[in-house]
């Protein structure tokens, strides 16, 4: 089995540990993995799995990453760029963090946590698709219930990469769009969830309906279209926004830990609703979702797992 290795540039300051935990947001992930020093996932090129794997030597003085690639001799051949591309999306490692360190530096609810947390990175899912699933899976259970799910889903549909572990990349579209709902079900899901979750993948893989759109539609009309499919609600659209298309002017306000996290930071006597989280977050325009991501690195760190 072949690895290649490439330089993956990044912009100052970058911590990928910090970055790759915002991603898998729990310990149990197995689509996303960190064994503390390198982050790795399966991707499919070609229709074959193949694993993409990012280590940093020195966060504190460099922040360019190694990019390895392992696969089959026969996949070295395939576009490093376009992986290379994907994965500094994934990790949003182009993105200069200086304007947000300016404006927060004297924010006494947050200026603590960025100092904190100086390096994070917004990560973001490689598809739309995976956005949107992961939302589904995640509604009306805990965050830890939803990454299992998840990982069973990627482990029973998606194409294994046989390493030293056997890991599993997570399903694209054409393979879930003729799986029936039963199957999805079996895992854990409810019917609605499977239901929404096959009826998705099989409007993309028709063509009924095309998620590329969303790149060019402002916020509210991204919000419009997404919640018109099956299963999708506000949250789940707003949170696809944040984490599938990299809109960081946009904080989940139906997100329940969010409420949680937001509560805790401004020592509220009660857990605030939709507009008074957009009241509160309107301080930090345009990087509400920045925020977003440190308060769940902070609430990682209260628990242990930082």
């Amino acid at each position: 089995m072949a690895s290649v290795k490439r330089s993956l540039p990044a912009i100052f300051p970058l911590r990928l540990d910090l970055t790759v935990w915002a991603l898998r947001r729990r310990r149990n992930n197995t689509i996303d993995r960190w064994d503390g020093h390198q982050y790795a996932r399966i991707i499919i090129i070609n229709n074959d799995p193949v694993k993409i794997s990012v280590t940093q030597q020195d966060p504190a003085s460099e922040p360019e990453l190694s990019m390895y690639f392992h696969g089959e001799p026969d996949d070295t051949g395939q576009d490093m760029e376009g992986v290379m591309r994907l994965m500094q999306k994934v990790l949003g490692v182009e993105l200069s963090m200086e304007p947000f360190y300016r404006l927060m530096k004297n924010d006494e609810y947050v200026g603590p946590l960025v100092r904190q947390f100086y390096g994070v990175k917004p990560p973001r899912f490689p598809t739309i698709f995976e956005a949107l699933v992961n939302s589904i899976a995640c509604q009306q259970v805990s965050l830890d219930v939803g990454i299992i799910l998840l990982d069973r889903l990627a482990e029973k549909f998606g194409l294994m990469f046989d390493g030293a572990t056997p890991s599993y990349s997570f399903p694209a579209p054409d393979g879930l769009a003729n799986v029936p709902i039963e199957e999805i079900k079996k895992l854990g899901f409810s019917y609605q969830k499977a239901r929404s979750i096959k009826e998705l993948a099989a409007a993309i893989t028709s063509g009924k309906i095309d998620l590329s759109k969303l790149e060019e539609m402002e916020n509210q009309e991204a919000v419009d279209y997404l919640t018109a499919l099956r299963g999708i609600g506000r949250w789940s659209a707003e949170y696809v926004l944040l984490r599938g298309l990299g809109r960081l002017d946009m904080f989940p306000g139906d997100d329940v830990g969010a409420q949680n996290n937001l509560r805790r930071l401004f020592n509220l006597d009660h857990k605030p609703g939709y507009s008074e989280i957009r009241e509160l977050t309107a301080r930090w325009r345009p990087y509400e979702g920045l925020i977003y991501f440190h308060l769940l690195l902070n609430k990682l760190h209260l628990n242990g797992v930082l």
